[in-house]
Parts: C-alpha cells; structure tokens; sequence
C-alpha cells in the first residue's frame, strides 16, 4: 500500500507533491549565530543509553537556565505582580526588572484596576514608557546580559 502511494507521489507533478520543510538549527551553528561555549553552556548532558532522561538532563536554553537556577534555590524570573504603590511620573517611574531588552507589561490603572488591561511593550533603549488610558509611566531595569542573545 505504501509502495503504490510513493509511486503516485513520485508521478504526480511538482506542484501537487506535498511540501517537504526539514527543520534545522545546523546553519546557525556554522553561522557562528551561536557560539560554541554558549550553546555547551544551555546543553544538557542527555541521558544514558537506554535510559529516559529528565528534564534537567535534556532542558536546553532558557528552560535549562531557569532549571539550574531553582536547583540553587533562587527563581531566576520574577513572577511577583508589580508593585503598584503609586501612579508612576517620569520623576517616580514604575520600575520593571527585565532579562529580555524588550518586555511586555499589562498596565491596569491606578488605583488598581480602574480600567482595562493595556499592554505596553517596554524596551531598554527608551527612557520610559508611558500608559496611554491613565498615564502611568514604566521604566525598564535590564538586568539580563547584552550577550545572552535570546530570541
């Protein structure tokens, strides 16, 4: 059965062949888009042979970072809400902390909750971000590392 069906996708023209998208991080690698002591650096180990791994064994990148940092005992992103304590001022902006240059925040209001949710797009290279329905004003503390190169 599976003959006949290879036969009919090899006769079959061009445009009618099913499309064929291999996925591949391999011209990255060449690229030097990632070196090589970071991509060991956000490697595991892998498991051993006829074993099944676990997550710390086969985490890569971000997930592997967070996964080691827990082992530590420290969460390594901050899942805390803001503290919203006031109505931020380019003088007594919202401070947020951030290991990506850019962050999304879903602003609220203040007091909390006075009107829908609005998401800001924070980004480090600006001086501050400011809320479009209530004003409040947000700052970016980049804390993440200018080489991490997370996308």
């Amino acid at each position: 059965m599976f003959a006949l069906r290879r036969a009919a996708i090899r006769a079959a023209p061009m445009a009618t062949r099913p499309a064929v998208r291999p996925f591949s991080v391999f011209g990255a690698r060449l690229s030097n888009a990632v070196s090589s002591e970071t991509a060991d650096k956000n490697l595991g180990p892998g498991a051993a042979a006829g074993s099944v791994p676990t997550d710390i064994e086969q985490a890569t990148g971000l997930e592997r970072d967070e996964l080691l940092a827990k082992l530590e005992g420290r969460e390594l992103f901050d899942l805390e809400p803001l503290d919203m304590t006031h109505l931020g001022t380019v003088k007594n902006p919202i401070v947020v902390q951030s290991h990506d240059a850019v962050r999304f925040v879903g602003c609220t209001g203040y007091p909390a909750e006075s009107h829908d949710t609005i998401w800001l797009s924070l980004d480090k290279s600006h001086e501050h971000d400011r809320c479009p329905e209530c004003g409040s004003v947000y700052k970016m503390d980049f804390v993440g590392s200018e080489d991490a190169h997370h996308h």
